[in-house]
């Protein structure tokens, strides 16, 4: 069994909840059951199925959470697209948590071809 903690890309995906987690809570207030909601559920899938794919007995399991933790930060990258879009954070945060969404899935990628 893998200890998720080590794996640099949990602790960054971790950090990363916590940004979506802080940022959200200035969202308005009629988003809290729409986009605010989303967005938190997706970034916290990320780490949460690194986490639950250690936890599992081959490299081919291991490999099919990265591909879920993939998937929801792609819906990340959307949602704060959106959020952007709709004006619920500035430019200046956009691409900072842009370049960290993006600089997590290319690791998790990076991860997923090892364990081939």
């Amino acid at each position: 069994m893998r200890d998720f903690k080590k794996y640099d890309i949990w602790i960054l995906s971790h950090q990363f909840t916590l940004k979506v987690y802080d940022l959200t809570n200035n969202f308005p207030q009629k988003e809290t059951y729409g986009i605010t909601s989303q967005i938190r559920r997706a970034s916290v899938s990320i780490p949460t199925n690194i986490s639950e794919g250690c936890g599992r007995d081959s490299d081919s399991e291991f490999n099919r959470f990265l591909t879920i933790a993939l998937g929801s930060a792609s819906e990340v990258e959307y949602l704060l697209i959106l959020s952007k879009d709709l004006s619920f954070i500035s430019e200046e945060n956009f691409k900072q948590l842009a370049t960290e969404i993006n600089t997590i899935k290319r690791k998790i990628y990076t991860l997923k071809q090892k364990l081939k």
